[in-house]
């Protein structure tokens, strides 16, 4: 719990987000569907990226 209020509840759950978004994309390609495997494990890198983006908008950079 610590953790959790130390990085915020947002960021945590974001973080969790893309942990599953991983682990999906993991799964799919290890089934054998790759291209469904590789598209979906784009949207972690990218899901970041947008909450890096927000947070320096907030910060005023």
């Amino acid at each position: 719990m610590n953790f959790i209020r130390k990085i915020g509840p947002t960021n945590f759950f974001m973080l969790a987000l893309c942990a599953i978004i991983i682990l999906i994309a993991e799964y799919l390609f290890l089934r054998g569907d790759k291209l469904h495997g590789i598209f979906i494990g784009l949207w972690a890198p990218t899901l970041l990226c947008i909450v890096i983006f927000i947070k320096q908008i907030r910060n005023g950079r």
